[in-house]
């Protein structure tokens, strides 16, 4: 069995391919954008740095009033919309990608008092002060340089203006970067808390739908056949038993409407038996033969047993829909932390993560639990889905 997992370098892959390529004494654009970066370093600096001076010298002279910490607070504020254009400009003629910080809250922080103090102790907002602060010096030292040898030196320009843009690229990661990986992580949680919200909300809509469409029909149908049944019980038996049949029908119909919701939500058979017997229950029901294999000492976590067995419902049910293929596997194991899943069949192939919703929502739903979800699906197929979710022990 081949395995596909993301690789742990993408990262780094990615920021490689950012880099500008090494100097050589041709102008290219790298170049020229590293140079107009460094001609526009002075009055971007001076900008900031007139700002900053004059920010914290207002605020600190006015903290003796009741409007100084306010005032500071908002000054603070202003810096961080600063340090979002240095980095839109570092962005945009540097080739650096930095994050963006996480912004402040405006809810829930008890009012007044506390959000202004969240304002003044704002490490995002002190280090973009300081960036400012420190960076006039340099701000005429490059634009001079710059210009300077843009006329004498213009052979060699290219060599200088790397080294100057990688001092600019150094500051801007070391003081305009996100506090540090605990703020990058809060952001990332606080967007998949927006998933597990929005798929929750979508759960429980999909289900009021079935509800009111499918059993809550059946049911007010038989209830309107049994009275109907009822009145003609002593005027015509007959034709009252032949009503009571067809209830009986429309019983048996709205029980097994609401069995298949029950297993949409949770099938029995999965907290019973767990994900071997539930899978293989899921496999049975696919238009493609399927082989599942299922290799777990324990059980785990009864929400990530869940999602796992949702997230090869779902990929069978596209194997049944869109694949046309002959067969199919799937294969559940464990590996130190995380719980691996590995669906493969041999149809035409072509599935994609911007293919539909259904794949983006099944990235989504494992995202907002720390897990990863990788399509490997060329045309003409074979098609392996890999899922990856952490691994927590089943609380007994």
């Amino acid at each position: 069995m081949t395995e596909h997992f993301p690789s742990a370098t993408a990262p780094a892959a990615v920021r490689d391919t950012d880099r500008p390529p090494p100097p050589r004494f041709a102008y290219d654009r790298h170049t020229w954008k590293e140079i107009a970066h460094l001609l526009a370093n002075l009055p971007a600096s001076l900008l900031g740095f007139v700002y900053v001076v004059t920010m914290l010298s207002v605020g600190a002279f006015l903290t003796v009033t009741v409007i100084g910490f306010p005032l500071l607070a908002a000054g603070l504020l202003g810096a961080r919309q600063l340090g979002r254009l240095e980095r839109a400009r570092a962005r945009t003629l540097l080739g650096v990608r930095v994050d963006e910080p996480s912004p402040l809250p405006r809810r829930g922080a008890g009012g007044f008092l506390p959000r202004l103090w969240m304002a003044l102790k704002d490490p995002v907002g002190w280090r973009t002060a300081l960036y400012d602060f420190i960076r006039l010096p340099w701000g005429i030292l490059t634009f001079t340089l710059t210009l300077t040898s843009l006329f004498v030196l213009w052979p060699v320009l290219p060599f200088i203006a790397r080294g100057l843009a990688n001092a600019d690229r150094a500051m801007v990661r070391a003081l305009l970067s996100p506090s540090d990986e605990l703020e990058r992580r809060i952001a990332e949680l606080e967007s998949d808390r927006g998933v597990v919200v929005d798929t929750a909300a979508a759960d429980l809509r999909r289900i009021e739908r079935d509800l009111h469409d499918g059993a809550q029909a059946r049911l007010v149908n038989l209830a309107m056949g049994l009275g109907l049944a009822k009145e003609k019980l002593l005027e015509d038996p007959e034709y009252a038993a032949a009503m009571v049949d067809e209830a009986h029908g429309e019983v048996k119909l709205a029980l097994q409407e609401l069995r298949d919701l029950a297993r949409g939500i949770h099938p029995a058979v999965l907290t019973d038996r767990g994900l071997d017997a539930a899978l293989s229950s899921v496999a049975s029901r696919c238009t493609v033969p399927v082989k599942v294999t299922v290799d777990l000492e324990a059980r785990p976590a009864a929400a990530i047993e869940g999602i796992a067995y949702f997230t090869v419902s779902e990929l069978l049910q596209n194997v049944s829909k869109h694949s046309a293929a002959k067969s199919a596997s799937v294969d559940v194991w464990r590996t130190e932390e995380r719980l691996l899943i590995q669906v493969a069949d041999d149809g035409r192939g072509g599935a994609a993560l911007d293919g539909g919703t259904g794949m983006r929502g099944l990235a989504e739903r494992l995202g907002a639990v720390d897990g990863l979800f990788v399509v490997d699906s060329p045309a003409g197929g074979p098609t392996v889905v890999t899922a990856e979710l952490p691994w927590r022990d089943r609380q007994r």
